[in-house]
């Protein structure tokens, strides 16, 4: 397998994720070609500086690379994967960008023996989408997960660490993709419904006082903000992740139960502890 240096990196989907991604990598490896559906897309990330050559034609790009990055909504992902591996070369490395694990990684696993599977989750974004979006610094400093199957090589692994790295990552194995959807149910795709939800709630009780967004407050806009996260590629997330976040919605609502129950009857010493282990909790993981 090539190093990063040697390799010619594809990537399809110029997104906010795929436009970032070849801005990061452009300069680290011999080639990045974007791969878009729209020529429009294309022609911008040439123009931004975000790839070295762009196309719409897929599969000459991806045949041609030695890595191949799949950067679109994770359900497009699983029909992507089934659609590629025939056409990539041999010992190419097949990664993707999902939020979601255990649908590509299963998907995956069918592909032909010639092919490296890698499944990763870059762990960051903004609630702004498309190539315009793109910022070849939104890697730095962000977990990387890694999701290996096994049958992954230990020299693809070893390619993807690289690749994390390269664009200022920071890699983590997580070897079991349940177990990675089991963590991104809460700590990623619970926070984004709770975010719809409070904007419907504000938008019920509050928005007919015209008042309302003149006072609107911090603590409303930064829990508020991933509300205005691409829809479809939320729905693509859920649906690839329904049982771990039924689970999560669940224990928050029990919760958030707990805390209306505490205020409807007026306990103060219950509230006081309930928000204090909440505040400790928070500090901790945010010190």
């Amino acid at each position: 397998m090539k190093t990063l240096k040697e390799s010619k990196v594809a990537i399809v989907g110029l997104g906010l994720m795929g436009g970032s991604l070849a801005g990061a990598l452009r300069g680290k490896c011999r080639a990045v070609v974007g791969i878009a559906r729209r020529k429009e897309t294309v022609e911008q990330a040439i123009s931004d500086g975000l790839i070295d050559l762009g196309t719409t034609d897929m599969e000459p790009a991806v045949g041609s690379a030695d890595i191949v990055v799949l950067a679109t909504p994770v359900r497009a992902i699983i029909e992507l994967v089934n659609d590629l591996g025939p056409l990539l070369q041999d010992d190419a490395l097949l990664i993707d960008l999902g939020s979601t694990k255990s649908d590509i990684t299963h998907a995956m696993a069918d592909l032909p023996p010639h092919v490296q599977p890698l499944g990763a989750h870059p762990m960051c974004g903004k609630e702004l989408s498309g190539i315009s979006a793109a910022d070849p610094g939104l890697y730095e400093g962000r977990t990387f997960i890694l999701v290996p199957l096994p049958r992954t090589s230990l020299q693809a692994i070893d390619a993807g660490r690289d690749l994390a790295r390269a664009i200022g990552a920071l890699p983590l194995i997580l070897d079991d993709p349940h177990r990675h959807d089991f963590l991104v149910a809460t700590l990623s795709h619970l926070p984004y419904l709770l975010a719809c939800s409070l904007v419907a709630a504000a938008d019920a009780t509050t928005s007919q006082d015209e008042a309302a967004w003149e006072i609107v407050a911090g603590g409303y806009r930064d829990t508020s903000r991933v509300a205005a996260s691409d829809v479809d590629m939320m729905v693509d997330i859920i649906m690839t992740n329904r049982q771990e976040i039924l689970e999560a919605l669940a224990e928050y609502s029990s919760h958030l139960d707990q805390l209306t129950q505490l205020i409807r009857t007026a306990d103060e010493r219950g509230l006081r502890m309930k928000l204090s282990y909440a505040r400790e909790k928070r500090m901790e993981m945010f010190p």
